[in-house]
């Protein structure tokens, strides 16, 4: 396999412990391994994270944008997922 068909990865980094990873950015490698090597050297050099995660794009498959109507839609109609007719104090903050 030459360097041009290396399959492209996706890069994920976690900032700091407890926090989610975030996506940020891709880059092209021959293995996971070389993908985890290239990611840190390209997307932490800075000390930027904790955690890195590397999927092979061809793993990865998302919703259609087109079809989000009929996706995400359905749960508009169960109003008992959303607490909405609880009273929230006034001591809480950032809800």
């Amino acid at each position: 396999m030459t360097q041009s068909e290396w399959p492209l990865w996706e890069v994920f980094i976690r900032s700091k412990q407890g926090l989610d990873h975030k996506h940020v950015g891709s880059l092209h490698a021959a293995d996971a391994a070389m993908a985890m090597q290239n990611a840190r050297d390209v997307y932490t050099r800075r000390l930027e994270g904790v955690s890195i995660w590397v999927v092979e794009s061809r793993h990865i498959h998302a919703s259609n944008p087109n079809d989000a109507a009929a996706f995400f839609d359905p749960a508009a109609d169960k109003v008992y997922r959303h607490p909405t007719f609880f009273e929230v104090p006034d001591s809480i903050k950032h809800m």
